[in-house]
C-alpha cells in the first residue's frame, strides 16, 4: 500500500531578491511566504528546515506512540521538538544534524523498557530514514 501526500512550491526571482509560496495538500499550509531572508536572516514566515523539523516531530511522536502501544502501553501525552541545523558545506548548505527532544508522559513504565522503545522509534519513524545527518535523541520521562 503507497500512501500519497504532497506539498508544492512557487519561486520567483534570485535567490537573495526572490521569493516563494509553499502550499500544502491538505491546506494546511496555503501560499505560505518564504524565501532567502526567511530562511538565513530570521525574517517572518517559513524556511525548509522548520517545515521538516515540524514533520520529524510529528512523524517521531506517532513512532513512538506506536510502538508504546505495540508494547502494551499508552502514553498520556508527548511533546516532540526537533530542531534542524543548517549548516554550510562546499560551495552549499547540508542539513547535517536533527536533535529530538521529547517530553513524555507515561506513568508506570519500566525506564530500561521506555528507552529501548524510544530508541527505535528514533530509528523507525519514516522521516528519520529520510535524513543523511546526525539524529540526536533527548527525552524526559514523567517529568
Amino acid at each position: 500500500m503507497t500512501i500519497l501526500k504532497s506539498g508544492s512550491a512557487h519561486w520567483e526571482g534570485s535567490i537573495k531578491e526572490g521569493k516563494g509560496t509553499v502550499s500544502t495538500e491538505s491546506g494546511a499550509l496555503t501560499e505560505q511566504p518564504y524565501g532567502f531572508n526567511t530562511r538565513f536572516e530570521g525574517k517572518t514566515g517559513t524556511n525548509p528546515e522548520e517545515l521538516l523539523g515540524g514533520a520529524h516531530a510529528a512523524c517521531f511522536s506517532m513512532a513512538l506512540s506506536l510502538m508504546l502501544g505495540n508494547a502494551g502501553h499508552t502514553p498520556k501525552s508527548i511533546d516532540t521538538t526537533a530542531t534542524v541545523s543548517l549548516d554550510k558545506a562546499g560551495e552549499g548548505f547540508k542539513i547535517t544534524q536533527v536533535a529530538l527532544k521529547s517530553k513524555v508522559d507515561l506513568p508506570g513504565i519500566d525506564e530500561q523498557e521506555f528507552d529501548k522503545i524510544i530508541t527505535q522509534a528514533k530509528e523507525g519513524c519514516p522521516v528519520s530514514q529520510l535524513f543523511d545527518a546526525e539524529i540526536t535523541l533527548d527525552y524526559t520521562l514523567n517529568a
